[in-house]
């Protein structure tokens, strides 16, 4: 017996039954639904990226299109100067000036002593408020930190009357030993500036190295002293490498902070009159500045960024590298 066309069965209708209980009903329609998370996503970036454009990228932008154009002035200068484009112009001129790159190498030279011997302290103040037989956490953490609190001029103001030659304890000591000791000599003033820095950052540094060290499992330590490992052991085989990113992290803020030095020669300025004006390269383009040259003074800022830039990146490069080698 067969059955005839009309009687064969239909294909199965795609089904329009509810999901089954205790599972989410697929989208409908999914496109619009991630269009509208989307959106929601961009509404909340959007006052971070018009803050960031308008703050951040349009100065930057700005700056380095100064950079690339001089004033000429005529006659008395009575009359408004006229704005022409000098390429790169600005640049060689910076770039030739002795000054200028002396205030560079100056910076390099402090960052080069400062930094180092500024993160060994705060690593070393870290891992002594780790240690489980140090008293008074809460004192001494704070202590180390207090320095930072202070706002920087306010900081560099005191250590100027600590080495003003006429105020200063520390060489009214020296000359009781029998030494003349001038903390404002030339000689004198980048360790000065180097000691006004370390003072004041070493705490900072200290409290991010810290919370680092925090986050390392104690089993860790407790496993490596039940082995026969010292405190020193401990400390050098099994923390230090672990808060890595840590040091990496305050040696790059180091870096572009040494770059930005001002403040403390500035404030120092008031009692060493042979502090150059152009003794670091931000306040040689605050010098030109108020020489009215805003052009000149944008090329040496783009200069200054790109070294920073060079720096910092380039220290992260290496580390990088070093630690696929070992």
């Amino acid at each position: 017996m067969t059955l005839s066309a009309s009687a064969a069965p239909a294909a199965p209708a795609p089904s329009t039954a509810a999901a089954p209980p205790g599972r989410p009903a697929p989208p409908r329609h999914p496109s619009r639904h991630g269009r509208r998370r989307a959106r929601a996503a961009l509404l909340f970036l959007a006052p971070f990226a018009v803050l960031f454009v308008g703050l951040y990228l349009a100065p930057i932008g700005y700056t380095i299109h100064q950079s690339l154009y001089e004033q000429h002035r005529s006659g008395l200068g009575l009359t408004a100067p006229s704005t022409t484009f000098a390429g790169l112009g600005n640049y060689a001129t910076a770039l030739g000036d002795a000054e200028f790159r002396t205030s560079l190498l100056r910076v390099l030279l402090i960052g080069a002593v400062q930094v180092p011997v500024m993160l060994g302290l705060a690593l070393t103040l870290a891992l002594l408020l780790d240690a489980k037989q140090t008293m008074f956490k809460r004192f001494f953490r704070l202590a180390y930190f207090l320095p930072y609190a202070l706002p920087g001029v306010i900081g560099a103001i005191m250590w100027s009357f600590l080495v003003a030659p006429r105020l200063s304890p520390i060489s009214a000591a020296a000359e009781k030993l029998g030494l003349h000791l001038d903390l404002t000599s030339d000689g004198m003033l980048g360790p000065v500036i180097g000691n006004m820095l370390t003072w004041g950052w070493t705490g900072y540094n200290m409290l991010i190295i810290y919370a680092a060290l925090q986050a390392i499992p104690p089993e860790l330590s407790e496993a490596a002293r039940m082995d026969g490992c010292s405190a020193f052991g401990i400390a050098w085989r099994i923390k230090i490498p672990m808060v890595r990113p840590a040091l990496v992290l305050t040696t790059v803020f180091s870096i572009i902070g040494t770059a930005q030095l001002y403040n403390e020669p500035s404030i120092l300025r008031n009692v060493a009159p042979n502090l150059s004006s152009t003794y670091t390269p931000i306040s040689a383009a605050y010098s030109a500045v108020n020489a009215g040259n805003f052009n000149y003074a944008a090329t040496e800022s783009v200069i200054l960024a790109l070294l920073a830039l060079v720096l910092s990146f380039g220290f992260l490069k290496f580390v990088q590298r070093k630690g696929a080698a070992l």
